[in-house]
């Protein structure tokens, strides 16, 4: 079709595990005259009964750009001390605080979640997000506790709230979904140090973005926008309560109560004003759905679910229509991809724009499948309205691996062999399906992989 808009992978890997570092800005409107920035897409006036949030402005004077520069005891790891040592070296040749670079880097010491080759948890396939069925990851991501706790938040915090949708644009219950995705508002923001763990993963190998997240470190700390004590994280190096990588807070972070500081760590404000700065600058869409979940009409093509974004109106002229009754929230010429997280038989949705803003979080579908149910049920909609798939067995890793391995023999290019059944698996397996009759759903399934297995055995 003419107007079919291709758009790259939604299940990239991300190197962040998690929190990512860019996302595409929005174009803001000017200034404000106390810095806060006010996007395009706001729903309504910035009043003055609060401050506008905006950039942290530091405090240059901080204690912590005083202090010891040496030298190191042994971490008791050769080669993290031997790395330690040199990248010392390159941080203070670009002129980065002596006592700045020791403070984070005196401490450091070997994890075995990087540093053990027997220890695979820091692997993206070992990621519940990635590893469990989408139906099992929802029943502890997506739970009555925090439909509860999310309630209450939105009512202690409303006056909070009211200035970030007027000054972001952003859905309150878009930014309270990340929040409890996150760290389960606030309750556990990891107690890893983010120097360190950083340290671990250049050690392990990631050197190029480890390296880049200490140097943004140094510049938070350096510029004083948060203290060297503050700087907690969760296990992979994001920090505060809507889990920022260093470089992701440099760009993002917001001062909502206009301190000068911008603490992520121990003022929800502050971490939410953040969140839905990255959000918007991410090209969030007020009041728009994330996606809606859909009935199909009999005989329909499943290999539309090709990942391709095509308009709404094509959409509802293939008989895709809502499947609570209604319309869709968003204009025919907007465009929306069909996704089938568990194939023909289970929940089905199109998806806009607000899903692949969920994604510059984590770029994980079913994280942003949780982000976006949270936000709905905190609205007073609860889904999905049709029922997984529980019967059809869905393959673990290992059976990924030998279902793509098959694939590629048989000419249909699923990619890397990394057990992971992202886009590219679906779509080698959905031309598959299509070459030989089967229903082109493109759903890694036992079933699917025995048909794929009898065909190359033939």
């Amino acid at each position: 079709m003419n107007e079919m808009k291709t758009i790259p992978y939604r299940w990239a890997i991300a190197a962040t595990f998690g929190a990512v570092i860019g996302a595409c800005a929005a174009t803001p409107q000017a200034a404000t005259t106390d810095g806060g920035t006010v996007y395009t897409n706001n729903p309504g006036p910035t009043t003055n009964s609060a401050p506008i949030p905006g950039d942290p402005t530091g405090a240059p004077n901080s204690a912590d750009l005083t202090g010891p520069a040496g030298p190191f005891t042994s971490s008791g790891h050769a080669e993290m001390d031997a790395w330690r040592d040199d990248f010392t070296a390159r941080a203070r040749a670009q002129g980065h605080n002596p006592a700045v670079v020791y403070s984070l880097l005196a401490n450091i010491s070997p994890l075995s979640i990087y540093l053990d080759k027997d220890d695979n948890r820091s692997g993206v396939a070992s990621q519940a997000e990635f590893a469990k069925p989408v139906w099992d990851y929802l029943s502890t991501a997506v739970t009555d506790a925090r439909f509860e706790t999310g309630a209450k938040k939105l009512a202690e915090l409303g006056p909070v709230f009211d200035v970030i949708e007027q000054t972001y644009g952003v859905n309150r219950e878009a930014v309270s979904a990340i929040w409890a995705m996150e760290t389960n508002f606030g309750g556990y923001i990891g107690d890893f140090d983010a120097a360190n763990t950083l340290a671990n993963m250049a050690v392990e190998g990631r050197r190029s973005f480890a390296e880049g997240e200490l140097i943004a470190l140094m510049k938070i700390v350096e510029q004083g926008y948060a203290r060297r004590a503050q700087l907690g994280s969760g296990w992979a190096g994001a920090m505060g309560q809507t889990q920022f990588m260093p470089t992701t807070y440099l760009s993002y972070a917001q001062d909502f109560d206009r301190d000068g500081l911008s603490d992520v760590w121990s003022s929800a404000p502050d971490a939410l004003a953040s969140a839905a700065h990255y959000l918007a600058s991410s090209g969030y869409r007020f009041d728009e759905p994330w996606g809606v979940e859909v009935i199909t009409p009999s005989g329909f093509d499943w290999s539309m679910a090709d990942g391709n974004d095509r308009r709404l109106s094509t959409w509802k002229a293939f008989g895709l229509s809502p499947i609570r009754g209604g319309d869709f929230g968003v204009e025919d010429s907007d465009y929306a991809e069909l996704w089938l997280p568990t194939g023909a038989t289970g929940p089905k949705y199109l998806l806009f724009k607000n899903f692949d803003v969920f994604k510059t979080y984590n770029r994980s579908n079913s994280y942003a499948l949780a982000v976006g149910l949270l936000a709905d049920g905190l609205a007073g909609q609860y889904g999905p309205v049709a029922a997984w798939p529980k019967d059809i067995t869905r393959l673990n890793n290992g059976e990924v691996k030998q279902l793509q391995a098959a694939l590629n023999e048989l000419g249909y290019d699923a990619g890397v062999v990394d057990g992971i059944a992202g886009t590219g698996t679906s779509a080698a397996l959905r031309k598959f399906q299509a070459a030989n009759g089967l229903l082109a759903d493109g759903y890694a399934s036992r079933p699917a992989l025995d048909q794929v297995l009898a065909r190359l055995r033939s």
